[in-house]
């Protein structure tokens, strides 16, 4: 059985529109809080409208929507976006960094992102040496490759 978390949540104003957990999929989407116009090559940081208080060991990894790009023509311009649960305080409003890959227009309620909650990553020991007995892979981007 799946944890269940408690997560603090505010919403900018009353019109934007609440998270709701949907029957398919484990990632929660997250909507433009404002009206935005870009040219090609602009970026600038969209208001997601949500402040959140993630539980301790937790963070949040936020992605673009998988039509995110076809609909709006937009990259998340840092890859993808951690927010970890020390970003909870009340002008911690969560934001989608985007960058325009052509005109666009997102108007406020579209579902331009998605997060999802992890645990954080346990603690970690390196050791040096010894890689020389593994087998090789043939170097960086050999998947597949014979």
């Amino acid at each position: 059985m799946l944890t269940e978390v408690n997560v603090k949540i505010t919403y900018r104003d009353n019109t934007i529109q609440r998270i709701n957990k949907i029957e398919k999929g484990d990632w929660l989407d997250l909507r433009a809080a404002e009206d935005v116009k870009l040219k090609t090559g602009e970026w600038r940081y969209i208001d997601l409208g949500v402040a959140m208080e993630l539980p301790a060991g937790w963070e949040a990894l936020v992605a673009p929507r998988g039509s995110t790009f076809k609909n709006f023509g937009i990259l998340q311009f840092n890859s993808i976006g951690i927010i970890d649960n020390s970003f909870c305080g009340p002008n911690d409003w969560w934001k989608f960094p985007a960058l325009a890959m052509r005109d666009t227009e997102i108007k406020k309620g579209d579902r331009i992102c998605q997060f999802r909650l992890i645990e954080n990553q346990p603690g970690i020991c390196f050791s040096e040496g010894g890689l020389s007995e593994n087998t090789d892979r043939s170097g960086f981007g050999s998947t597949g490759n014979k």
